[in-house]
């Protein structure tokens, strides 16, 4: 029953106040719930659970450059998260006659947030990102500009298009090259982590352009194949030493003149095994449930798990860099990610 709904002599239905009654100088009920709904009904609207997923791709980046984190590498941490943001206000605004249909229960189909207030959040938090990003470099901005437009051509034509998984996996590959970018200027010794990332997420993507209606069980067949792949990828032993100043690579894989290794870079391949295990946990059983039965429920668990695994696929990606203590930071957004998605849906 609301306050409207109560019987009493106040505004609104509510008891009236005696002359100093303290309760009279208490905030209106109605306006703190009416606060908690609207926060309730962005945080549904920006998926802020999927958020956590979001740093691994800076820290990766960095860790396949063989540097550490820097204050530059958290400017592309900040200009990740308000670009990934934008996406999910815009993919919203553009998807709010579909919602309607098959989602009705989503923040701007159900009214509780106007589309105008949407696409603005989403132009806001790209210019917010671009700036991050120039604060960063100009390296770090001229990977972040294609990253926007990617983000903006995907939610505005590519999504309903065969192009769409593609263009998602892109994105997420840029955002990886992002932290290289931002952090050492460079970004080709981060391309295979970047291409590794992004296969995974057109994968993802691809299950869920089914996840409102059901359909095959193709593609969350290919998905775990395509899981399967990524962990034998990631477990091989293909990252070369890296010397100290002063030694040269050929020194450090002959054995010439030695350095002391820096205690980051000590072979990292038991964690790195440990985390591509848990990448490969935490998508197999709902991606083979969806495959068996390929109903809405269960491709939206099944894309719920794709998205929650990007979290140990980064961490894997950082140890295979041998960039442990940092793969042990992005392995512990997983179960802060995972509590946070128990109050707010991922998808």
């Amino acid at each position: 029953m609301t306050p409207r709904e109560r019987p009493g002599g106040g505004p609104g239905g509510t008891p009236a106040a005696a002359p100093g009654d303290t309760a009279a100088a208490a905030p209106h009920p109605r306006t703190g719930g009416s606060d908690r709904r609207r926060a309730r009904a962005w945080a549904e609207l920006l998926r802020l659970p999927a958020l956590f997923t979001v740093p691994g791709d800076a820290l990766a980046g960095t860790a396949a450059t063989g540097a550490r984190p820097t204050p530059r590498t958290l400017l592309a941490i900040a200009s990740s998260l308000c670009l990934y943001e934008a996406g999910m206000a815009l993919n919203d605004w553009a998807d709010r006659d579909v919602d309607a249909v098959e989602r009705p229960h989503r923040p701007l189909p159900s009214g509780r947030i106007r589309p105008t207030a949407a696409l603005t959040a989403a132009g806001t938090l790209t210019a917010a990102g671009l700036a991050l990003a120039a604060r960063a470099g100009r390296p770090a901005l001229a990977v972040a500009a294609p990253l926007a437009a990617t983000v903006w051509a995907y939610d505005l034509g590519l999504k309903h298009t065969p192009a769409g998984p593609l263009a998602m996996g892109t994105a997420r590959g840029l955002d990886l090259l992002l932290g290289a970018a931002a952090t050492t200027g460079r970004t080709r010794p981060a391309l295979p982590s970047a291409a590794l990332l992004g296969t995974h997420t057109l994968a993802v993507t691809t299950v869920s352009r089914q996840e409102a209606q059901g359909g095959s069980p193709v593609a969350p067949l290919a998905a775990l194949a395509t899981t399967a792949l990524l962990t034998r990828l990631v477990t091989r032993r293909s990252a070369t030493l890296t010397p100290r100043p002063g030694q040269t690579t050929a020194h450090a894989r002959t054995g010439g003149p030695r350095a002391p290794w820096n205690p980051d870079r000590t072979p990292a391949a038991p964690l790195t095994t440990v985390l591509a295990a848990a990448y490969a946990a935490t998508t197999a059983r709902a991606y083979v449930h969806a495959t068996l039965n390929p109903s809405p429920p269960l491709t939206q668990r099944a894309v719920g798990a794709g998205i929650r695994a990007t979290i140990p696929l980064q961490a894997t990606l950082t140890a295979r860099s041998h960039g442990t203590a940092t793969a042990l930071l992005v392995a512990a957004f997983a179960p802060l990610g995972a509590r946070f998605a128990k109050k707010v849906s991922v998808t």
